[in-house]
């Protein structure tokens, strides 16, 4: 009777771990699923957006700007939503934007490796310190909220935080003065970009763009609920899956759009692509305010949070330290101490939540 409910426990046991076994190799086929959804389509809606800005006449105006940054944080923004809504996971949802910053910023390090001729550095227009400087403008504005929140200093508007409509207007602004920078010293290249893909009609751009939203929505709904799967299999804290895999995950279009730019010579559009999307992901942390329906969403998240704003600002300064003092050789590894520098914060934070953000 022993050895039959031993037997019995064994089989019990083994079952469970293929059950557990099993489930996890769905979670993460899932994850990767996700992955090539999103990082295909969002390269595409990225290319039918610009072809759009083009046909509509809109690449010269701040609306065509606007226009390009929302098509590739698009995944940033359909998977916040889910996560505070269908999901009730908002750690998720805020770990992928703030984590999407400082991913952008190590994207950088990957073009100053592939960039063999100079440090990526030397090359870049100085006048993506505007945007850089913007974007560690909107990044601590949220990390601030976020700790004034935590410590309720800071009223809400019904469900929503006053710092959500704070982040908006400053990201108004801040666009507006990209836009407005970037047509005085741009435009002659504006001027030369007229006819860029006449063998695409609107028509087919739309239909393209549409699509390849379609596809995205489908998965960054999908997303939260795997990441959520996927934190409570592995025993993770949502911050971390959020701030680390989903916040890659989302970060595939800028990847793509970004590397795409480098193989034609195109840096300083490269650069421009992440430092642009890092702003207007900033954004998105109001519009998941407003879905967030039980209170202000900063309030309801880990604090941890801070920590990746920080790094994320300590990100954006040294890039502006490296766009304005322009390192040229490569002092470790092939790469500027700019981009080493980077690298050594990105695994810093990773590291931190890892151990402290559960």
């Amino acid at each position: 009777m022993i050895g039959c409910t031993e037997r019995v426990s064994c089989a019990t046991k083994w079952s469970r771990t293929y059950f557990v076994m099993q489930t996890l190799f769905v979670i993460w086929l899932s994850l990767f699923g996700c992955l090539v959804v999103i990082g295909i389509a969002g390269w595409r809606l990225s290319r039918y957006g610009d072809i759009l800005a083009e046909k509509t006449g809109l690449s010269a105006s701040w609306i065509g700007l606007i226009l390009l940054a929302t098509a590739t944080s698009l995944p940033e923004l359909v998977t916040g939503i889910s996560a505070v809504t269908a999901a009730s996971a908002p750690d998720i949802a805020v770990g992928d934007v703030l984590g999407s910053t400082v991913f952008n910023l190590l994207i950088l390090v990957v073009l100053d490796a592939f960039y063999r001729r100079e440090s990526l550095y030397t090359r870049a227009a100085q006048g993506h310190i505007l945007s850089a400087a913007l974007g560690a403008l909107l990044i601590g504005l949220s990390g601030f909220s976020l700790l004034l929140d935590q410590a309720g200093f800071i009223s809400a508007l019904g469900h929503v935080g006053l710092y959500s409509p704070l982040i908006i207007l400053v990201y108004i602004v801040a666009m507006r003065a990209v836009f407005q920078y970037e047509r005085r010293t741009l435009a002659e290249f504006t001027e030369a970009a007229v006819a860029r893909y006449p063998d695409i009609t609107q028509r087919q751009a739309w239909r393209g763009y549409l699509l390849a939203a379609a596809a995205i929505v489908a998965a960054g709904v999908w997303l939260p609920f795997v990441a959520k799967d996927l934190a409570e299999q592995m025993g993770w804290g949502q911050t971390f899956v959020g701030t680390l895999m989903v916040a890659a995950i989302t970060s595939a279009p800028e990847a793509a759009v970004t590397i795409s730019a480098l193989r034609i010579g195109a840096v300083d559009m490269a650069i421009a692509n992440l430092l642009g999307s890092n702003l207007f992901n900033i954004a998105i942390l109001a519009v998941d305010d407003l879905f967030y329906s039980p209170g202000p969403l900063l309030a309801a998240i880990s604090p941890s949070h801070a920590i990746t704003a920080l790094t994320a600002v300590m990100m954006s300064a040294l890039v502006i330290v490296g766009l304005i003092y322009r390192p040229r050789g490569r002092d470790v590894v092939g790469l500027s101490w700019i981009s080493v520098g980077l690298f050594l914060l990105y695994l810093l934070n990773t590291w931190i939540l890892f151990q402290h953000g559960h």
